[in-house]
């Protein structure tokens, strides 16, 4: 059975769905996205992917074409059809289809956004193999724009770092930038030095991740130190943890940078403790 997709409103069978070849998302990039995870047929950290997707659309100055109220009947909606277990929901605002290719925003009052949502099942989310014995990453320039914190749909860069990765033997790429980590292709990154925390503050050169939130609120709890601050390649390689965070990966231990081992070269038990802590925390507060 194909996949029940969601696009301006109509419930349809992938293979039905079209987006017009002059929407903005296509010729632009001009869009936004959230990806929510599910477990356990539920959605998890849902409030906080509908926050920052609001934020995102201010900050372009797009039109949101669904409440939030709607939003939560979409998805759930889409969860029930797909009957997804484990997964996710993934959703796109674009500027719309104002009929023609120009660089020039349309008039949101006459141009609608376009909206579409699917879900991708991915049985074993929670238990992922690679949270047993931890990714490697190689570090790469980061050259994006400077707006990193607008989850937009301009995901070429990190497409292209993932591949890098992949050529090199790797599970990703970690961006680097005047010699300190931002973020990874598409996560939050972080290291550990003694029972510390390191991670690099919120600014517009990372995004403003909702595991990543969720995550520290969950390590304060545990009495664990959080230092927010920029972090070089060199003090991840001589730190004794590392990894990342996301609404796919959770939190995903890093054990190897651009060749160089971690503390033992094992998922470390600072990032093994907060990824129970966060799966089963999220399982409790899904929606």
């Amino acid at each position: 059975m194909s996949r029940i997709v969601y696009v301006n409103g109509e419930y349809l069978p992938e293979e039905e769905a079209k987006i017009s070849i002059f929407d903005r998302g296509f010729l632009m990039a001009d869009g936004v996205y959230e990806v929510t995870s599910v477990l356990d047929g539920k959605l998890v950290d849902f409030e906080g992917h509908i926050a920052r997707l609001a934020r995102s659309l201010r900050e372009l100055e797009m039109a949101s074409p669904a409440t939030t109220e709607e939003l939560l009947e979409i998805h759930r909606e889409l969860v029930r059809r797909n009957r997804i277990d484990e997964g996710m929901v993934y959703l796109q605002i674009t500027r719309g289809n104002p009929g023609d290719r120009d660089f020039v925003y349309p008039d949101p009052h006459n141009v609608p956004s376009t909206i579409v949502l699917f879900t991708q099942s991915k049985p074993g989310l929670a238990d992922s193999p690679l949270a047993k014995t931890g990714m490697k990453v190689i570090t790469i320039p980061d050259i994006r724009w400077g707006r990193r914190d607008i989850k937009t749909i301009q995901l070429l860069y990190p497409s292209m770092g993932k591949m890098m990765a992949r050529h090199k033997g790797a599970d990703d790429a970690w961006m680097v930038e005047d010699g300190a980590v931002t973020e990874g292709t598409s996560n939050n990154a972080y290291i550990v030095v003694g029972q510390t925390i390191i991670t690099r503050e919120l600014s517009s050169d990372i995004l403003h991740g909702i595991t990543r939130a969720a995550v520290l609120r969950f390590a304060a709890e545990a009495q664990m130190e959080v230092v927010e601050r920029p972090f070089t390649v060199e003090e991840a390689k001589a730190a004794d943890e590392a990894f990342v965070t996301s609404a796919t990966t959770f939190v995903m231990p890093v054990v190897e940078i651009d060749g160089t081992q971690i503390g033992d070269g094992a998922p470390g038990p600072v990032s093994t403790r907060l990824r129970e802590i966060y799966i089963e925390e999220s399982r409790i507060d899904a929606i």
